[in-house]
C-alpha cells in the first residue's frame, strides 16, 4: 500500500468488525461492568479467581512483590486477596484478561508489549491522580487501562492497514491519531468508543476514551481530564519504551481543571513508576 492509497473505514463497518471479536469471559465482563459495586466481598472475588490458574499465580506474585513490602511469604489465594484488597484484585483481573484478549495481529510495525506497558502505566497514573483528588479511583484505573483500546480494535480488524498507519507515522514523525486519520480516515478514539459501547462500559469510562485527547469537550465526565493528564505524564516518563513514541499535546483546560501543584505531581510521578514496575513484571 502506498501513502496515497485511500482506505476509509466507516463507523458502521467498524461496529460490524467489533461484533465479530470474541466476547470477554464472563468473570472479566462482570468485573469490568460492575465498577460501581462496592459490595463485592473478598470471598466472592476469591471464589471466582480460583477457577483461573493464570490469574491466581499472578496474584500470588503481586502479593509477594517488593512493592507491597510483605515480610512473610504469601502462599494462598485467600492470603493474597486479603492483603491486596478487592480493588487491586479486580485491577489485576482487568489487566490479565485484556492483555491476553487480543492476539498479536499480522502487523509487524505494532509493538504489542509497548502498547500494554503504556496502558498499564496510564491506568496506574490515572488512579494515583484520582487518589490525590479524592475521586473514585476504581473508575480511574479502568479508564486509564482502556483509553487506547481502539488501537487494538484497529490492529486486530485491519492489521495490514494499521501497519501502513504506523509506518506512515514513523516516516512523517506525526502524532499517531493524525496518521490514523490520514490513512484510515478513522482513529483509535472512534474505534475505542465503539468497542466500549458494544461491551457496555460505564458512561464515565466511555467519556474518558472519548476525551483522552480532547478533554475540553462539553459535558464530559471529569475522568476524561484525569486520563488525559495521566496519558501525557506516562508518555513524558517514556514508560512504554517505544522509540516511535511522541508526546501528545497537553490540554490547558484539563491541567487547570485538576489544579494540582508541583509537590502533587512529583509524588504522582514517583508512585506511578514504582507501581508500574511491580505490575509490569507480573502481567507482561
Amino acid at each position: 500500500m502506498t501513502d496515497n492509497t485511500e482506505f476509509k473505514v466507516q463507523l458502521d463497518d467498524m461496529v460490524k468488525k467489533i461484533k465479530d471479536l470474541p466476547t470477554l469471559p464472563e468473570v472479566a465482563m462482570e468485573m469490568l461492568q460492575n465498577l460501581e459495586d462496592e459490595e463485592s466481598s473478598l470471598d466472592m472475588v476469591t471464589e471466582k479467581i480460583a477457577m483461573d490458574h493464570s490469574i491466581t499465580a499472578k496474584l500470588l506474585r503481586l502479593a509477594n512483590s517488593s512493592y507491597y513490602g510483605n515480610n512473610s511469604k504469601v502462599v494462598t489465594l485467600q492470603q493474597a486477596t486479603a492483603m491486596l484488597g478487592v480493588k487491586n484484585v479486580k485491577n489485576l483481573i482487568r489487566l490479565t484478561t485484556l492483555a491476553n484478549k487480543f492476539p498479536t495481529a499480522n502487523c509487524p510495525a505494532f509493538n504489542f508489549k509497548a502498547f500494554w506497558r503504556h496502558s498499564i502505566a496510564t491506568a496506574v497514573c490515572a488512579e494515583q491522580i484520582s487518589r490525590t483528588l479524592h475521586m473514585k479511583h476504581d473508575f480511574a484505573f479502568t479508564a486509564g487501562l482502556l483509553h487506547d483500546i481502539g488501537r487494538l480494535v484497529l490492529v486486530t480488524c485491519y492489521p495490514t492497514n494499521y501497519d501502513e498507519v504506523l509506518r506512515y507515522q514513523e516516516r512523517t514523525e506525526s502524532h499517531l491519531i493524525d496518521a490514523e486519520r490520514s490513512i484510515m480516515h478513522i482513529d483509535h478514539v472512534d474505534a475505542g468508543l465503539a468497542l466500549a459501547i458494544h461491551w457496555n462500559f460505564s458512561e464515565a469510562v466511555c467519556d474518558a476514551i472519548r476525551g483522552h485527547h480532547q478533554p475540553e469537550q462539553e459535558n464530559l465526565n471529569a475522568l476524561a481530564s484525569v486520563v488525559h493528564i495521566a496519558n501525557v505524564i506516562v508518555h513524558a516518563l517514556d514508560l512504554s519504551q517505544d522509540q516511535n513514541d511522541r508526546l501528545p499535546l497537553l490540554s490547558q483546560a484539563a491541567w487547570d481543571t485538576l489544579g494540582l501543584g508541583e509537590a502533587d505531581y512529583l509524588s504522582i510521578f514517583h508512585e506511578t513508576e514504582m507501581r508500574f514496575d511491580s505490575l509490569n513484571q507480573i502481567v507482561l
